[in-house]
């Protein structure tokens, strides 16, 4: 008997017993809910593992400051630039040019922008083919459009005299023995007024953050504004591109900065 009530007892509590009703359902749940439960765990995993990979993938590197640009090459002989010529010779006879030297205007001198100093160039006259050669010891034309400025001397050799301004050809024929690392800026104005100019140039500093004002001797004297400090022509054409959309200065353009 005891043994008989025992044995029941323990086909009672057994969940592997088939003769207890529902105790193979409920271990068959159990191994499911396992199984379930594992796969949930490998999904979950490669869903993670998947994200970080996507994560990874799509991830955007913070970019740094754009390298500077590099320098304007030098100009090299055969160098061409068409445009217009004018000439000049009083008030400024006599009196210093750019590159400190005295500017007699009869002998084969010229002002250009941006060349160097002592660059030799060629200048046709479009009109007439005639030529000279000239020595860059200054700096203009300051007027939109002109490409170089004559001595008289230069202007009367290929009949520019009369005309005063006229279409030509520059080629650079010699160049200096040495050259200095070019800096361009954008001259914006030119007054006979010091302190017109000044007023100006702080305007300029304020918002571009480098400006100055240089003496042109004449008679009268120009005080000429002259804006940024570019490494590029490029660059200089862009500065002078945002004086003009900002500022409503639409006179600016780009000039060679010489040591003072």
């Amino acid at each position: 008997m005891l043994r008989g009530a025992h044995s029941r007892r323990l086909r009672k509590t057994s969940v592997r017993d088939p003769q207890v009703p529902g105790s193979e359902r409920r271990w068959n749940r159990s191994l499911g809910e396992r199984a379930l439960e594992a796969l949930m765990t490998k999904l979950w995993v490669l869903a993670l593992a998947a994200m970080m990979f996507s994560g990874c993938a799509h991830k955007t590197h913070a970019k740094g400051p754009a390298p500077p640009a590099p320098p304007t090459p030098a100009p090299m002989i055969g160098d061409t630039e068409a445009g217009l010529a004018s000439w000049y010779g009083h008030p400024y006879h006599g009196r210093a040019a750019a590159d400190g030297e005295i500017y007699d205007m009869e002998t084969m001198v010229a002002a250009h922008r941006t060349l160097p100093f002592n660059t030799w160039v060629r200048v046709v006259n479009a009109a007439n083919s005639k030529s000279v050669d000239v020595r860059i010891i200054d700096r203009g034309p300051f007027v939109d459009g002109r490409v170089i400025d004559l001595s008289h001397a230069a202007a009367r050799a290929i009949d520019l005299l009369g005309p005063g301004v006229g279409p030509v050809r520059i080629e650079v024929i010699r160049l200096p023995e040495t050259l200095e690392a070019a800096v361009f800026a954008v001259q914006v104005g030119a007054f006979r007024s010091r302190e017109n100019a000044e007023r100006l140039r702080a305007a300029m500093a304020a918002r571009y953050g480098s400006a100055r004002v240089v003496l042109k001797q004449g008679n009268p004297d120009v005080w000429r504004v002259l804006v940024g400090a570019e490494a590029t022509t490029d660059g200089a054409e862009a500065l002078a591109g945002r004086i003009n959309t900002e500022s409503g200065e639409k006179n600016g353009f780009v000039v060679r900065l010489d040591s003072e």
